[in-house]
């Protein structure tokens, strides 16, 4: 069962670093992801009807629920704003390997799970891969231009929120199944960005030019999260989290080769230390 489980995040980190490549080539970032929600609550509505079961639901569930979709939406507005200000293969590293510290630390000592030495040798590579890529540019006083680290503080608090609703989903599938808690994340996500999409009055232009990529990120990304939520409840969060920022590897060769950014061997040699982490991470079970 470990096995398929980290079958299922490798795959979902893929899909997660292409419909995250969509989003960062969109014209208006809010409203791509705005129109991307509605399209995936269509999409998932049918199956979250026939998987519908409340009969685990309970107060603790219901505010687990509610709370895991605020944290979905406050990523996806602070994701909106990271792609607006950084390059994709800086930030998304950044965003990506931040809940690898978070998350074992949080499933550690808040779930009881265990993550051995050379899981958190693992969990160490993939961290300190963060600073080499954060591309920091530093004045002659020694301190870094404002300019230089917006992005990189704006991927953090990203990466903090990915981190945040991983815990919170890893309780909260105790007691909804995966795909109502999928789409419930949708519909709050689709709450959070709709007034600021709307008000935007870039939706006409953003369907004209990216209808194709709205549809198939509406389907990639709750279904690359969706086999994460599965993968969950085979093996310990602690462990599955990291592995899921191979997407970061991806992530890295698509901001390189298909949008031309520039430190190409810089970041792909962070993206070297991102995939042996993963692999310490994956011998760790």
């Amino acid at each position: 069962m470990y096995g398929i489980a980290i079958l299922l995040v490798l795959l979902s980190g893929l899909l997660h670093s292409i419909w995250n490549l969509y989003t960062k080539r969109s014209l208006n970032k809010v409203v791509f992801l705005w129109l991307t929600q509605l399209v995936a609550i269509l999409v998932f509505t049918p199956l979250t009807i026939v998987e519908w079961d409340i009969s685990r639901m309970t107060g603790l569930g219901g505010f687990m629920l509610l709370f895991s979709m605020l944290l979905h939406g406050v990523y996806v507005l602070l994701l909106a704003r990271t792609y607006t200000v950084g390059d994709f293969s800086q930030v998304y590293p950044i965003m990506r390997g931040t809940s690898p510290l978070v998350v074992p630390i949080l499933g550690t000592t808040l779930l009881g799970e265990h993550l051995s030495s050379l899981g958190w040798l693992g969990v160490s590579l993939i961290v300190v891969s963060i600073g080499f890529t954060s591309n920091l540019r530093w004045k002659r006083d020694g301190s870094a231009s404002p300019q230089s680290y917006r992005a990189p503080l704006l991927a953090l608090s990203v990466g903090l929120c990915i981190a945040s609703y991983i815990v919170v989903d890893k309780i909260a599938l105790d007691y909804v199944p995966a795909v109502m808690l999928n789409q419930a994340t949708n519909v709050g996500n689709a709450l959070l960005l709709g007034l600021a999409a709307i008000r935007s009055r870039a939706v006409k232009s953003e369907l004209k030019i990216n209808r194709k990529t709205i549809l198939l990120g509406g389907i990639l990304a709750p279904g690359g999260y969706m086999l994460f939520l599965y993968a969950l409840s085979l093996a310990p969060v602690a462990q599955l989290a990291p592995m899921r920022e191979i997407g970061t590897v991806f992530g890295t060769l698509m901001g390189i080769f298909l949008l031309k950014e520039p430190q190409g061997k810089q970041r792909i040699g962070t993206s070297i230390l991102i995939t042996t982490g993963v692999i310490l991470l994956a011998m760790n079970s």
